[in-house]
């Protein structure tokens, strides 16, 4: 059950994807977090971020909008009082940061190299960017790279750049990820939905638009992975995107990515990593697969 992502070697390919984990031990009360690949906690910026008003969540008939706007803590605040706790159990920790300038980022990161016990740090890109219009830094190569660059020089530890569904060119952006130094990219981040409340003749979020999450985003993430995959055979990715069960898994595996990440599943059932990565073990001890690397990529003959 082993996966390595660049410089990173994981027991199993399974973690938690950020944002639907907390910030710190939430999940350890249904989870064994030490017996995850990884804990992905939810993206810190420098500072504290308030979010977006409520509402801010919306079920949908497959999944959920989502408009937490990422609040947060600030990263000094969550190295105090939530990072101990995280570690205390055990878990091997993937610190995710974002910022709304490329200065952010690198302060961000800096301040990350400082607190130690984390493993890597995923550089959520897709979020606005308010030196270019309040363009996602995901939707530009030139954009991605100068974050992706300015984060591995700040704090040296393995970077993965999660990128946006939504941008035109996946591969394009990832490429330009890679050669800034990110060591992997995680694909996907949500799909930018709407919903309205058709009393009030409103949005039905406080933000206005959302993320869609679930499994409605499945088949996009498996594109995304497949695609990148094509045109990158040698850049591990992450997959992220409607994974519920074992099988999903395996298909993200199977279109190219190295790991995979449980997201809005757990909103469901908390268990539901774990429970993924036991499916997966499953499925290969059904199908006589040694290995789960072997796996990686075999959708493309």
């Amino acid at each position: 059950m082993a996966s390595t992502i660049g410089s990173v070697r994981l027991p199993t390919p399974v973690m938690t994807a950020s944002g639907t984990a907390g910030h710190g031990v939430e999940l350890s009360a249904y989870v064994p977090l030490e017996q995850l690949g990884a804990v992905v906690v939810k993206s810190v910026s420098i500072d504290p971020w308030p979010g977006n008003p409520p509402p801010r969540v919306r079920e949908t008939p497959s999944g959920m909008l989502n408009s937490v706007g990422l609040q947060g803590p600030g990263i000094d605040a969550w190295g105090d009082l939530e990072l101990p706790g995280l570690r205390a159990t055990g878990a091997r920790v993937v610190a995710s940061i974002w910022g709304r300038r490329v200065g952010d980022f690198a302060r961000a990161a800096e301040r990350l190299a400082s607190l130690g016990g984390v493993i890597a740090v995923e550089v959520n890109v897709s979020c606005p960017n308010v030196e270019d219009r309040r363009r996602m830094f995901a939707h530009s190569p030139a954009a991605t790279a100068d974050v992706v660059r300015s984060v591995v020089s700040a704090c040296g530890l393995p970077a993965w750049a999660k990128l946006s569904p939504n941008a035109a060119d996946l591969p394009a952006i990832a490429a330009a990820a890679r050669d800034a130094g990110a060591e992997a990219v995680t694909l996907v981040n949500t799909v930018l939905g709407m919903a309205i409340d058709v009393e009030r003749r409103q949005p039905a979020l406080g933000g206005g638009g959302g993320g869609l999450s679930g499994p409605a985003v499945h088949p996009v993430a498996v594109r995304s992975v497949f695609d990148v995959h094509a045109e990158h055979p040698d850049f591990p990715i992450i997959g992220v995107g409607g994974v519920a069960r074992g099988v999903d898994a395996i298909e993200l595996l199977m279109a190219g990515a190295s790991a995979v990440q449980v997201g809005t599943a757990t909103f469901r059932d908390p268990r539901a990593p774990l429970i993924v990565q036991q499916e997966i073990e499953a499925w290969c001890a059904a199908h006589g697969v040694a290995k789960v690397e072997d796996l990686v990529g075999v959708a493309h003959g």
